[in-house]
């Protein structure tokens, strides 16, 4: 991990952040980088992830996620005045057969009341298998005391 913004979760606390929620933790995200630029994460390849047997690829509410969390991700990488996911988009591309699958994030506009964040999800060849777009609503900064 390098450079991260004054503010932003860096280092062990961002990765402890993943392992907030049981959710996340099941996810066994691997942090590959975090910083201004945005962030880089690893899901491994999961059989219980499958929706269909037959052609084995991940179920979209998995991919839903992934990009999901790796939007607010990519947000507490810069702050960590982000409290929920306001606005979801996800675009599938193809189907998730292979993995792990790469996913990278990046913040679109940090603001004060919502901030966006835009996500990419590849195969292990590199092909992408979906994008997504989410809005998260940001809580007031605290305030110095008069």
């Amino acid at each position: 991990m390098s450079d991260p913004l004054p503010g932003g979760l860096s280092g062990p606390s961002f990765e402890q952040a993943l392992l907030v929620a049981p959710f996340h933790s099941w996810l066994q995200l691997k942090v590959l980088t975090a910083n201004k630029d945005g962030i880089e994460l690893e899901f491994p390849w999961r059989d219980e992830t499958i929706s269909n047997p037959r052609t084995r690829t991940i179920h979209g509410g998995v991919l839903a996620s992934l990009i999901d969390l790796a939007g607010m991700y990519a947000i507490l990488a810069q702050t960590t005045l982000v409290s929920a996911t306001a606005d979801l988009h996800v675009d599938y591309l193809r189907p998730a057969t292979n993995g792990p699958i790469r996913i990278r994030a990046h913040v679109v506009k940090l603001g004060r009341t919502v901030s966006v964040a835009a996500t990419e999800l590849l195969d292990d060849a590199g092909v992408m298998v979906a994008t997504g777009r989410g809005s998260y609503l940001m809580r007031p900064a605290a305030q110095p005391a008069a």
